[in-house]
């Protein structure tokens, strides 16, 4: 891997980590509303889960795991 596909795999990994705490803020504010709107939240945790996949799978490709 080149040092420039390092560097954007990394400001990719932490513009996701961004959004997926940008979700748990907004998920958390809707469902403490009077009236949440349970499929807006369900949609909003199933982007978040999307996310600690993509997350996952950049976090392994920068730091594998080397077994000696």
């Amino acid at each position: 891997m080149t040092e420039q596909e390092e560097q954007e795999l990394q400001r990719a990994l932490a513009q996701l980590k961004e959004e997926h705490r940008d979700l748990d803020s907004a998920i958390v504010a809707l469902e403490a509303t009077a009236n949440p709107d349970h499929l807006q939240i369900k949609r909003l945790k199933k982007r978040k889960l999307y996310l600690r996949d993509r997350i996952k799978e950049i976090d392994d490709l920068l730091f594998p795991d080397i077994i000696a």
